[in-house]
C-alpha cells in the first residue's frame, strides 16, 4: 500500500501537475474571488518553478555533495550502486538505455578500475506501478560488463521496488559477507540523503559517493535569473520527489 501511495503522491506533486490543476480550477470555477486566486497561484507558482537561480540554489542545497577521487582514503570490498537511471520498454531490446543519472554506472566503473571497490552489488528491480517484468539491475549489470567489470565481480538484487527495500535486500545479502565499513554506497546526489537514512535504519550505516548531479555551479546572468527555463521545472520536480520521499519514509520509519 505505501508503494502505491507513494508514487501516486509524487505524480500528484509533480510542479506541472500542481500548476495545472490550479489552473484548471479557476476555469470551472464561477465565484470570481476563488476564480482569480487560483489563476494567481498557479502563474505565480509557474514562475517560480521555471527560474533556474532559484531551482538550482535549493537542490545545491539539498545535495550531498561530491567526493574527490583524491579524498578516498580507503579501499572498499563492496561498491553498492542504487538503480533508477535506466530507461524500461524500450525497443529493440538489445541494449541498455539510460535516461538521465548514467553518472551513477560510469562512476561505479571508474571506482572498480582505480581499485577503490573489488565488487560491485547492484540494486534494484522494478520501480513502476504496473511491473512489465523489466529489472534494472539486470541491465546496469549488463552496461558494467560491457565497460570491462569482470562478471564474477558483480552481484545482482533485482527484487527490491524502491529505496527501502533496497537497503533490506542488500543488508540480507551482505549479512556475514562484510562489514558496513566494508561497503560504499553509490547513488545520485539528490537521492544520497533518503538512501543513507535507509540503510541507517537497517542497520547497515556506511560511507557514500554521490554521483550525478542536477544543481551547477551558481552564476548570475539575465538568463538565469529571469529567463523560465524547462530544466528548472525538471530540478524542481526531482527536489519535490526527494524531500516529499524523505518526509514519507521517516513518518513510516523507514529512515
Amino acid at each position: 500500500m505505501f508503494f502505491f501511495l507513494s508514487k501516486t503522491l509524487n505524480y500528484l506533486m509533480m510542479p506541472l501537475v500542481i500548476v495545472t490543476i490550479l489552473l484548471v480550477i479557476s476555469v470551472l470555477l464561477r465565484r470570481s474571488k476563488w476564480k482569480k486566486w487560483c489563476f494567481a497561484s498557479g502563474l505565480a507558482l509557474l514562475l517560480l518553478f521555471s527560474n533556474e537561480f532559484i531551482a538550482n540554489e535549493l537542490m545545491a542545497a539539498w545535495e550531498v555533495p561530491a567526493t574527490p577521487f583524491k579524498d578516498i582514503k580507503k579501499k572498499y570490498t563492496w561498491g553498492i550502486l542504487l538503480s533508477g537511471v535506466a530507461k524500461a520498454g524500450m525497443e529493440p531490446n538489445d541494449r541498455v538505455y539510460f535516461s538521465r543519472g548514467a553518472d551513477r554506472v560510469y562512476h561505479t566503473v571508474q571506482l572498480y578500475k582505480m581499485g577503490f571497490i573489488r565488487k560491485i552489488l547492484v540494486s534494484g528491480g522494478s520501480g513502476r506501478l504496473l511491473d512489465i517484468g523489466e529489472r534494472e539491475a539486470n541491465d546496469l549489470a549488463d552496461a558494467m560488463v560491457m565497460m570491462g567489470v569482470n562478471p564474477a565481480d558483480i552481484v545482482i538484487e533485482s527484487d527490491s521496488r524502491n529505496t527501502h527495500e533496497s537497503a533490506e535486500e542488500v543488508a540480507k545479502i551482505l549479512e556475514g559477507k562484510a562489514l558496513p565499513s566494508e561497503c560504499l554506497l553509490i547513488t545520485s546526489g539528490y537521492h544520497m540523503r533518503r538512501s543513507e537514512g535507509c540503510f541507517r535504519k537497517v542497520g547497515w550505516p556506511i560511507d557514500s559517493f554521490s554521483a550525478d548531479f542536477l544543481s551547477r555551479p551558481r552564476t548570475y546572468t539575465f538568463d538565469v535569473l529571469f529567463i523560465p527555463k524547462v530544466e528548472a521545472l525538471l530540478t524542481w520536480q526531482h527536489l519535490i520527489k526527494e524531500t516529499v520521499g524523505y518526509v514519507s519514509y521517516w513518518a513510516v520509519g523507514y529512515i
